[in-house]
């Protein structure tokens, strides 16, 4: 049950909560969360205590959902294992709490079996770190740079939310502060401008895009100065999907030897052209940097891991092998329909499927995919699989998945400038843990006796 748990969070919170966010996503999270937290604990920390063990997942579930204090702690500890998050306070999820119920019958069921507890934490552990890490992030920034201003030495960058940025050192640094609502309109932000005792140098945001034209006889013919690489523009378009960030003002401030420009880029932040000429996209100082959408990238990694990890286990099956297959299949198939609806919600010029076609495929997937797990691990059982393809299958689909999958969140990063750069790194890793897990898998049938 425990693993169960971890692949139903693997899937809601890496695929389903990310398409439909909402009440059912919300609550299916909070349950599997309740069925992982009491055998894991019991098994890290509390040994056999598993009362106990679920006792304190339910206090502190309801301090995370009943308080602000223990939501912001939540968040903290989140953030230190997954990254930026954000925990909300909501004493509606304590509705979930009657799974722990059933956590601490299967978790007592589980005691009987003959496994050794050190194996059942090797071979869940990483699972459950995989989910953890998949779990949500913390919510991206709206607001967007619209103006700038330069009076004297002080450049300051408003955003459409009411806050600024500020800098006196030509943009070296930046301060952030919230702006007093005004009841007039606002300036109107300066598109164009020229470089002061220089009038034949002119900037000038670039019409409905992201960019900066560039002009040196006084305005008469102008050319691109500035504009996101190609590789950018795919990220572009993951992180911001139709609604892609623009230029909407410029300001040109003259130093003694040369000139700056600083440009508000609307979602993208600030974009700053200093004395040597060089563009720089500052972004959004003091905020991190909107998450790019792997949406794609993740599913193929987690169908990858997933095949590993039926395919593997089922390799050292004595019988049943034919409703073992079918079983994998139905459960791979359902997760495949709903995945490959989700994807062109994130890739520019795709038609979505109809919303009642995304949410059957949803609703099959949620139902199929913990099912198959389940009825696969009877199956296992019964069909008296040797143990050492199942270790093989369930410690190897995670590495499967992060071999498929950090490559691209090296490439989101800037660590590739090109996709396809990460698309060979991804595949000759995936290829090489499959080699491993071929090798070892063969090796183990080899030694095994002849079935009967």
């Amino acid at each position: 049950m425990t693993v169960a748990g971890v692949i139903v969070l693997l899937v809601n919170d890496h695929l389903l909560k990310h398409a439909w966010p909402g009440f059912v996503t919300g609550k299916l999270s909070d349950v599997a969360g309740l069925l992982v937290g009491p055998p894991l604990l019991a098994l890290l920390f509390l040994r056999r205590a598993d009362l106990a063990a679920t006792a304190v997942t339910g206090v502190l579930f309801a301090l995370v959902k009943t308080t602000e204090t223990g939501a912001e702690a939540a968040s903290h500890v989140w953030t230190l294992v997954a990254g930026p998050s954000r925990v909300l306070a909501d004493p509606t999820d304590l509705l979930a709490l009657p799974a722990l119920a059933l956590a601490w019958w299967v978790r007592r069921r589980s005691l009987a079996a003959p496994s050794s507890p050190r194996l059942r934490v090797l071979l869940t552990a990483p699972l459950a770190l995989l989910a953890v890490a998949a779990s949500g992030a913390a919510p991206q920034a709206t607001s967007e740079a619209v103006s700038v201003e330069v009076r004297g030495e002080r450049i300051t960058v408003r955003t459409d939310d009411w806050s600024e940025w500020t800098s006196e050192d030509k943009g070296d640094t930046w301060i952030w502060a919230d702006e007093e609502p005004s009841d007039g309109p606002r300036r109107r932000p300066a598109t164009a401008a020229c470089v002061p005792y220089q009038a034949t140098r002119c900037y000038r945001v670039a019409p409905g895009r992201l960019g900066v034209e560039q002009s040196d006889d006084g305005g008469d013919t102008w050319r691109l100065s500035w504009t996101p690489p190609r590789d950018d523009r795919d990220r572009l378009v993951r992180q911001y999907g139709d609604r892609l960030p623009r230029s909407h003002s410029l300001a040109v401030r003259g130093w003694r030897g040369g000139h700056v420009v600083v440009v508000a880029n609307g979602a993208e932040g600030i974009l700053l052209r200093d004395e040597a000429g060089t563009w720089r996209r500052l972004g959004r100082p003091g905020e991190p940097e909107r998450a790019t959408d792997l949406y794609p990238e993740g599913i193929t990694a987690v169908f990858l891991a997933g095949c590993v990890l039926f395919g593997a286990a089922g390799a050292g099956l004595r019988r049943y092998h034919r409703g073992y297959l079918a079983m994998a299949a139905a459960a791979c198939l359902s997760f495949l329909g709903f995945a490959f609806a989700g994807i062109p919600s994130v890739v520019d010029g795709m038609t979505p499927a109809p919303e009642g076609i995304q949410a059957l495929l949803a609703l099959l997937a949620v139902v199929m995919v913990p099912s198959g797990f389940l009825v696969g691990t009877v199956l296992l059982i019964a069909g008296r699989a040797r143990p050492a393809p199942v270790a093989v299958g369930v410690l190897s689909a995670p590495l499967v998945y992060l071999a498929a999958y950090l490559p691209f969140e090296g490439w989101a990063d800037g660590t590739f400038g090109s996709y396809w750069a990460a698309v060979a790194v991804a595949a000759l890793l995936t290829s090489l843990v499959l080699a491993v897990d071929l090798a070892l898998i063969r090796k183990d049938a080899t030694k095994a006796p002849a079935d009967l």
